[in-house]
């Protein structure tokens, strides 16, 4: 018979894990100089992003992370590259080592101000998982009202995007 808190270790340890890859995957975004790689890294932070979601019962928004950002804009954005005809392979001129004196300094800052506000807001909160207060369920009624209702203009929206993607491979074929 499994424990409510033996759930919550799992869960913290899987937390942990999809962090940790997620800061990887972040730190290889910017430091990739490779203009493609640097995409797939951020293809893998925002995967991360909605498996945390997945792990908080929010399906809703985990699947919305995957369609609209993994789905759409990054594909928007290789198609970006590809138009632009970016050099492929490794590219010196990304790499701005005067920048990592200003930027790291920066990001410590950041990363204080948000550890104070977050603990400085969020003290003693506890989050309910059922019971009064909880939303679980509510991302179903959410989801069956919009893939319902709104089916239609998602598969018309799906046509919309197929033919920019076509257009996109016509305008960057070479002749």
């Amino acid at each position: 018979m499994m424990l409510a808190s033996d759930i919550q270790v799992a869960q913290n340890i899987g937390f942990g894990i999809i962090a940790a890859v997620m800061v990887l995957a972040a730190i290889r975004v910017v430091t990739s100089k490779n203009v493609v790689h640097a995409a797939l890294s951020l293809i893998a932070v925002m995967a991360g992003s909605a498996a945390q979601y997945l792990l908080l019962s929010a399906e809703f928004v985990a699947v919305t992370q995957v369609l609209v950002y993994i789905g759409a804009v990054m594909v928007l954005f290789l198609f970006g590259v590809m138009l632009t005809r970016a050099k492929l392979g490794k590219d010196v001129d990304l790499d701005n080592k005067g920048a990592w004196a200003y930027g790291a300094p920066v990001a410590l800052l950041m990363l204080g101000v948000m550890v104070y506000v977050l603990t400085k807001g969020f003290k003693d909160t506890k989050i309910s998982v059922s019971g009064k207060g909880s939303n679980v369920g509510q991302n179903s009624l959410l989801s069956d009202k919009i893939f319902s209702s709104y089916a239609l203009p998602f598969w018309a929206l799906s046509f919309v995007l197929l033919a920019a993607v076509i257009g996109a491979i016509v305008l960057a074929r070479k002749d």
